[in-house]
């Protein structure tokens, strides 16, 4: 809002004492307010002509209670703020108000330094706008209707401070969609911390997480931020939060009810203030049924649960998709933009794209560098021989030849990669680097051959 308007804030609480307080605290930050004792009152002052900036009100009202109220404004000033004030440690019923749509909550006795956090972050609030502004790598794409619902929906949940599941296949963008989140609120100039639960061992995802003391473990050679700290004033993202170890969700379970995280090797917990976003592909109700996932930690979690379409839902966004995709890949090899035949579109529409977005992509960024005349065309995709299986035939010729298993080592990727790269220093070093004639010698295109290089580091 402009520096130039006085922000105008409801407060609806039945006790006189504490309308003074916050009367008094508000005042002293700059605010005008205005104040009712019941939910009568309060849908007067709603009503009124001069427009309000935030309403603070309490759960229990003498003719009704605040989740009708937030209900109430959420039908009819959408844009208006709602921070609840519940009874201490009645975690029910912040939960209530956050999935009623209210911005957030503050527990009784009113902590006043947490109560001028919240209203300033409330009043950096802009009016709901489902466009927004992210950056390039983070903007949806797509005009299909899944794709307008859910920029609605980041919008409002942005507005918020409710934690958000994120619920959808691998590819589909989850963290796409938490970036979006983030970008889009109050918090968008905190940081934004992302990781990946399932990529941490066991053992360090505390230390991760919470952070640790010098000496509080061998190899803990210096004191470490954990990564709710770094995320302090922002969010956290919490992807594939289903892979944590049972004895990790029971701590972070009481780091988010707490607000306060305690390092591994430290006597006393430290305060922290994130936004929780979480993301998986998997159903964490059925991972609660089966006991892998703690119940208390999923009401917690999955306060909000959104819901990210897989690509084959929405086909009609691969044409305006594959070519956003394509001019990001050829901006950054600083290439001209090929353009994409209908043919190529049309092979892509009859293809099933379990990887999402993602695989979409990788086989762009492949295409790209196999296609000739600056057209991506249906054979440059190679669908249908993206991946071929290792049978246990080929296997069983593999080691009549000695085996290569043993060199592959876990690790197939590296080890195709090491053989291309033999090949390719050997090719340039026998036509001294010249490109194009390193190109007609191995049979591939110029653009094939340069991405290569890039892709295994060999350019200079």
């Amino acid at each position: 809002m402009s520096n130039s308007q006085t922000a105008r804030v409801l407060i609806v609480d039945d006790e006189p004492d504490i309308r003074e307080l916050l009367e008094i605290t508000l005042g002293r930050m700059g605010l005008d307010t205005v104040s009712a004792a019941n939910l009568r009152e309060a849908y007067q002052l709603l009503d009124d002509e001069n427009p309000l900036q935030l309403c603070l009100t309490d759960m229990r009202l003498p003719d009704g209670n605040g989740i009708e109220l937030v209900e109430h404004i959420q039908a009819t000033q959408p844009s208006l703020p709602v921070a609840m004030i519940t009874a201490h440690g009645n975690v029910d019923s912040a939960i209530r108000a956050l999935k009623a749509g209210a911005f957030d909550f503050i527990s009784k006795p009113v902590a006043l330094e947490k109560l001028r956090s919240l209203i300033s972050a409330a009043l950096e609030l802009d009016p709901i706008d489902a466009a927004g502004d992210v950056s390039d790598d983070n903007e949806l794409i797509g005009e299909t209707h899944q794709m307008d619902k859910l920029r609605t929906q980041i919008a409002k949940l942005a507005r918020s401070q409710a934690p958000v599941h994120i619920r959808g296949e691998s590819g589909s963008g989850k963290e796409v969609v938490a970036r979006n989140i983030h970008g889009k609120g109050p918090r968008a100039a905190g940081p934004f911390v992302a990781v990946n639960c399932g990529a941490i061992p066991a053992e360090l995802i505390e230390s991760e997480l919470f952070g640790h003391l010098k000496g509080s473990f061998t190899g803990a050679s210096r004191d470490k931020l954990g990564l709710f700290q770094a995320a302090e004033g922002g969010t956290l993202f919490l992807d594939e939060v289903a892979d944590l170890p049972l004895a990790m969700q029971v701590k972070l379970l009481r780091a988010i009810q707490e607000k306060r995280v305690r390092p591994v090797g430290a006597n006393e917990e430290v305060a922290t203030d994130v936004r929780l976003l979480s993301a998986t592909h998997k159903s964490l109700a059925k991972e609660v049924a089966e006991g892998r996932f703690r119940e208390d930690l999923f009401f917690r979690v999955n306060v909000i649960e959104l819901e990210v379409p897989s690509l084959r839902e929405r086909k009609d966004d691969l044409p305006v998709l594959s070519r956003a995709l394509i001019k990001r890949i050829a901006d950054a090899h600083h290439s001209e933009i090929p353009a994409i035949s209908p043919a190529a579109i049309a092979t892509m529409n009859n293809y099933q794209f379990p990887g999402n977005v993602r695989e979409l992509e990788n086989m762009l960024e492949r295409a790209f560098a196999l296609c000739e005349a600056d057209v991506i065309d249906a054979e440059d995709l190679q669908i249908g021989s993206i991946e071929t299986p290792i049978t246990s035939a080929a296997l069983e010729k593999s080691d009549a030849k000695g085996s290569q298993l043993n060199e592959v080592a876990g690790d197939l990727d590296g080890y195709l990669a090491d053989i291309e790269r033999g090949i390719l220093s050997e090719a340039l070093d026998a036509h001294r680097w010249n490109r194009t004639e390193t190109a007609k010698a191995l049979g591939v295109s110029f653009r094939s051959l340069r991405y290569r290089m890039k892709k295994l580091e060999l350019d200079d």
